[in-house]
């Protein structure tokens, strides 16, 4: 806290004036960032980049971050770009084996057929799993699991 002291001499008043002397937000800031975009503009105002900037580092339009930083969502194909930049992960990985793959796909900005190439696996049949039309067999699951713990060496530690 710094005060400054006035004093009139017309009238021998005494004015105080307090300033506290903390970092005070900036507009706009994100403090606890929920969706992708928020992510991008608390990274993006910590470095003290532009948007016109950080689309370049992206290999996205200027555009393309005011609208992600403004509710949209950006594509799958973005998410690798979005998460190098980051240095992490922006969304929660659930603790189910169907959540993990449907995470894992999102995280790699994989589509169902490049995600079913990966695996060996039918589009149609991850496309069942993943929206929850059918629960893979404890076989299959566990097929899942082992493909799931192969990538690992993909994976960034979690949300900061």
């Amino acid at each position: 806290m710094c005060t400054f002291l006035y004093y009139s001499d017309s009238r021998r008043h005494l004015f105080s004036i307090q300033i506290p002397l903390e970092k005070q937000p900036v507009p706009g800031y994100p403090e606890f960032p929920i969706t992708v975009g928020e992510h991008i503009r608390k990274k993006r105002m910590d470095l003290g980049l532009l948007q016109r900037e950080v689309a370049e580092i992206i290999g996205v339009t200027e555009s393309s971050i005011w609208n992600w930083e403004h509710g949209t969502e950006p594509e799958l194909q973005y998410n690798p770009r979005i998460i190098k930049f980051l240095g992490y992960i922006p969304f929660d990985c659930p603790d189910d084996t169907v959540g993990r793959l449907a995470w894992y796909k999102r995280a790699m900005g994989m589509n169902l057929d490049h995600l079913g190439e990966a695996m060996g696996r039918d589009p149609e049949q991850l496309s069942d799993w993943l929206s929850g039309r059918h629960n893979p067999f404890l076989k299959n699951r566990e097929k899942i699991e082992q493909y799931l713990k192969n990538q690992e060496t993909f994976l960034l530690p979690e949300k900061k």
